[in-house]
């Protein structure tokens, strides 16, 4: 009997020391793909304005000595789409821009709410492949006049863009210049020669007339492959502070120091705020 009791004595150890390591495995795999991670993945750290500029400043000068495009304009508009890279399409899909699939695009996507609740959106292989994406996706007769322009005319371009209909919001120019000289992103652009201006007009007329002859007319215009950016700004009032705006648009100061490149917690009235999507 002494032996059946202790018999039953070890069982049962044995039975509650499974189940305590059972509970510890268990709580040991609640990482980034948790729920209770969740939290901590919203307070993930995030890249700052300069940091991101001085990841991809050689990627935007690339593009614009063969194309034109300022690399000033090139990385306004990258730290405006991806939130200075921190934005989900950024992280998850390499894709900086928010340029969606359209009826040309054959590689990989994801489907995310923008203008409908499944928009599809462009996965690239790298960020790098996202830059030249976003060149690609400009060399279209919309956009032509901008080629036109001096490649360190960033005020010309920043205009062009909105006129040319790359956005709805009436101070997209005005927001893309504040964040070019807050950043001082004009230092690489470069001035090019007539002759050097000529050649690279031709080569972009060519891929201009490439590009359309490539699309196939039953294919999903290419000038919608990417909605109008609807960029929401909020002008600071009075008595308003970070933190008051974080309540209001539901994100915290954190992101919106990020997305101005704010050092700190000061406001002024008047003051134009980019409000994350």
């Amino acid at each position: 009997m002494k032996k059946f009791f202790y018999g039953m004595f070890v069982f049962m150890m044995l039975i509650t020391s499974c189940s305590s390591r059972r509970g510890t495995l268990t709580s040991s795999k609640s990482g980034p793909n948790s729920k209770t991670s969740s939290s901590s993945s919203v307070g993930r750290t995030t890249m700052a304005g300069n940091d991101y500029i001085a990841h991809y400043k050689d990627v935007a000068v690339a593009e614009m000595n063969r194309y034109g495009i300022p690399a000033s304009i090139k990385l306004a508009q990258a730290l405006l789409e991806s939130g200075n890279g921190n934005s989900y399409l950024a992280r998850e899909a390499n894709n900086h821009f928010g340029i969606k699939c359209g009826g040309v695009w054959k590689g990989k996507s994801v489907t995310r709410p923008d203008d409908h609740i499944n928009d599809c959106f462009r996965v690239y292989e790298s960020p790098e492949q996202s830059f030249r994406d976003h060149s690609e996706f400009l060399l279209r007769p919309r956009y032509a006049a901008l080629f036109k322009l001096d490649k360190n005319d960033y005020k010309g371009w920043a205009k062009g863009l909105k006129a040319a209909g790359y956005a709805t919001n009436p101070r997209y120019p005005e927001l893309l210049i504040e964040m070019i000289e807050r950043y001082h992103l004009d230092q690489y652009d470069r001035v090019e020669s007539r002759r050097e201006k000529v050649v690279r007009e031709e080569v972009v007329k060519e891929e201009i007339v490439q590009n359309v002859q490539e699309t196939p007319p039953t294919i999903v215009k290419t000038d919608e492959i990417k909605s109008p950016v609807a960029m929401r700004i909020h002008e600071v009032k009075a008595q308003e502070t970070l933190y008051s705006l974080s309540k209001l648009y539901n994100v915290t100061v954190d992101q919106l120091k990020s997305l101005n490149g704010l050092t700190d917690d000061a406001l002024s009235v008047g003051q134009l705020l980019v409000i994350s999507k």
